[in-house]
């Protein structure tokens, strides 16, 4: 066996989104000692057909003891686990979670001498300006009402980062867009976009914002296995798109209507209020909030350009959109679902 594969691997966040995918391409890849972190209540429907291949270490990233434990003897931690949420209300839990849970990442790294921290942040904690609508990985955070509570506590979870490389943590930071992929399509996912529409979303949006297949996030993640790290971030993005020709495609790919009723300003106050009843009586979170519609008008344009220099190629997103939706449809939106290993020759 490859010495390499032997690698001991640590994966906060394994039976998330991100982190099923990762495993799937590690486990392809010949990786074989794997470790991934798990709550007790995590649901393992997105890593069902490979959970016994993973030793699986139970405990959470707010429990610094476990990601102590976790770690002993690892060389390599991939941090997925994070919480999306754009309700305000969950502020508190977003930053317990976020930042602080990325901090006890952080620390317990350190204390094991892990030799690498693959660290998935977002392009939400990058920084945004009024002024200017394209964003690349030299933006510089500004406080102000364009960042949501999101986009807040994945900055301060960046904030940690940086402080553990100047502590002799080697790290690398990966900045994803909107990722897109089959997954929990009932979740708190992006996977919900698909449900949402398949179940005939009504409205649509104008603004404009970057897209990028759940795969490609693995698998730019997993060159780093094979590199120093360089101690960068690096924006990870297939397109910029306007997000009514964004639901129309998926729309379209699923036989649906697209999506015909404008957000107006007046229209997106109603739907986030709305909302937020039917969150008080059902305890269902919410779909739309204050961040989302607000957000959705804006036109972000995120630069690839840093991630495409090292020769990274992404998948078309008309190719994430056509098989997303399909298995959204052979699923009928209630069965999660993995999307195949994209393996470019």
């Amino acid at each position: 066996m490859d010495s390499k594969k032997s690698t001991q691997i640590f994966v906060t966040g394994g039976t998330g989104f991100v982190g099923s995918y990762l495993l799937r391409y590690l486990l392809h890849a010949g990786y074989v000692n794997l470790r991934a972190l798990k709550r007790k209540e995590s649901k393992m429907h997105l890593v069902a057909d490979i959970a016994n291949r993973v030793e699986w270490v139970e405990g959470d990233v707010t429990d610094y003891e476990s990601l102590e434990q976790g770690m002993s003897g690892v060389e390599v931690v991939f941090h997925c686990a994070a919480i999306v949420s754009f309700d305000s209300r969950d502020k508190k839990w977003l930053k317990r979670v976020n930042a602080d849970g990325t901090g006890n990442v952080v620390n317990a790294a350190l204390h094991n001498k892990v030799k690498k921290l693959i660290h998935v942040s977002s392009v939400a904690a990058l920084g945004r300006s009024a002024n200017s609508n394209l964003i690349d990985e030299t933006a510089k955070w500004e406080p102000g009402s364009l960042n949501s509570v999101y986009a807040i506590s994945k900055f301060q979870a960046e904030m940690e980062v940086w402080r553990g490389m100047e502590e002799g943590l080697p790290a690398v930071v990966v900045n994803p867009s909107i990722i897109l992929g089959s997954g929990e399509w009932k979740g708190s996912g992006s996977s919900k976009i698909f449900h949402l529409i398949g179940k005939g979303l009504p409205f649509y949006a104008t603004g404009q914002n970057a897209f990028v297949d759940v795969r490609d996030v693995a698998r730019f993640m997993m060159q780093f296995l094979d590199q120093e790290l360089d101690g960068e971030r690096y924006i990870l993005a297939s397109d910029n798109v306007n997000l009514k020709l964004l639901t129309s495609s998926i729309a379209l790919a699923m036989g649906k209507r697209p999506p015909w009723i404008h957000i107006s300003p007046w229209i997106g106050w109603l739907a986030w209020r709305g909302d937020r009843i039917r969150s008080f009586f059902t305890g269902v979170r919410p779909v739309i909030t204050r961040e989302t519609i607000e957000n959705a008008s804006h036109l972000w344009e995120y630069a690839n350009d840093k991630s495409r220099a090292k020769g990274f190629t992404y998948i078309p997103l008309e190719q994430t959109i056509e098989e997303t939706a399909r298995q959204w449809l052979e699923s009928k939106g209630e069965k999660p679902a993995i999307l195949p290993l994209y393996l470019p020759g």
